[in-house]
């Protein structure tokens, strides 16, 4: 296993679009420590994958340096690396068994015959697939097939990591809950470096301790579950993250006051003071909004109501902007509320980015 370290990592796919500053990905300067469960996030054409393959060696970088502790593994190519990966669709061997699948690797590597019984028989065990060995793999399921992809990974005890890209995509809705658990756990036992690339927050909440959000090629926040929810220190990342996403109204600022279509809302005393960018917004999770009889907050006009069982969603318009809210089910909603922010949850943003607190 290893520390990941990527040194101003950018990379063009051609000179030509170098030259032209058309980046896949801009600038990343960031690590993956030992034996963590990272999650790369983000949007189609973020360049997740990119970046994926280049921790792998699958490509190099146009610029920067990729290193594995103090080693500067760049130029290397994946099998040097003792790099893992499981990719969309399962990559296995459909003539072998499925013991066989899980032996290969061992195999290719000289580990003697004696030692790759055990272990295959181990993986077979954590992997759940123990009665079927010796079947040939043509005739499993997609997620059993997928799940012999993570095992080649896993039986191999020389990995520096292990990479996800996108691994369950081709798995059914009800069986996708299963395989992360379960991989969650493996991470558990085995500490591996692992990670695990997603579009979907779901994914990439439960699995990761650290979710590393993209957003037009470059990193726009690392940080917890919970640190992503509480503080996104990018509009993009409220916005992702959270169903529905952060309330993002643009603002202008005025003695410790935000001001939006008209209406004055003071803000937390840490941030009362800040300087506007060329766009400053008010970002609040629709958690932290409340309905609050007419007369008493902001007036709104509601606009639709959707009922999601254990809470209802709330659309509401403030001037030409839209807000919502989340309450719970025995909440009522009258024709005519005002809407109320709850201070200390108020994050503002100038240019994009969260603006600090004193």
């Amino acid at each position: 296993m290893a520390r990941i370290r990527l040194d101003h990592i950018r990379h063009a796919y051609s000179p030509e679009l170098a030259k032209a500053n058309n980046y896949a990905l801009r600038e990343v300067d960031t690590a993956f420590e030992d034996g963590g469960a990272y999650a790369l996030l983000g949007p189609s054409g973020c360049g997740k994958t990119t970046l994926l393959n280049i921790i792998s060696g699958l490509l190099t970088p146009s610029e920067g340096h990729v290193r594995f502790d103090d080693r500067d593994v760049t130029m290397l190519t994946p099998e040097a690396r003792n790099i893992a990966q499981v990719f969309q669709f399962p990559v296995i061997y459909d003539t072998m068994t499925v013991r066989e699948n899980l032996g290969f690797p061992l195999k290719n590597r000289k580990v003697p015959k004696a030692e790759i019984g055990p272990r295959v028989d181990d993986m077979l065990r954590r992997i759940g697939l123990a009665a079927k060995a010796d079947r040939k793999a043509r005739g499993l399921t997609a997620d059993e097939k997928q799940k012999i992809s993570l095992g080649r990974g896993l039986v191999r005890s020389d990995v520096n990591a292990i990479l996800f890209d996108e691994p369950l995509t081709v798995i059914d809705p009800h069986m996708k809950w299963q395989l992360r658990s379960e991989l969650k756990q493996l991470h558990r036992e085995f500490q591996m470096t692992m990670v695990y690339v997603t579009h979907d927050q779901t994914e990439a909440l439960t699995f990761a301790d650290k979710v590393v959000v993209m957003y037009a090629g470059e990193v726009v926040q690392i940080g917890t579950p919970e640190e992503l929810f509480e503080r996104p220190q990018h509009t993009f990342v409220g916005y992702f993250i959270g169903s529905p996403g952060m309330n993002v109204l643009p603002c202008k600022l005025d003695g410790g006051e935000a001001t939006i279509s008209g209406e004055r809302i003071k803000l937390p005393a840490a941030i009362g003071r800040a300087k506007s960018g060329k766009t400053t917004e008010l970002g609040i999770r629709p958690e932290f909004v409340s309905l609050v009889p007419r007369g008493q907050g902001i007036p709104v006009k509601v606009e639709k109501v959707e009922d999601i069982g254990s809470e209802k969603i709330v659309r509401a318009r403030l001037g030409e902007h839209r807000v919502s809210a989340i309450l719970h089910e025995d909440q009522s909603v009258p024709a005519d509320a005002d809407i109320a922010f709850a201070e200390e949850r108020l994050n503002l943003y100038a240019d994009s980015w969260l603006v600090a607190r004193a």
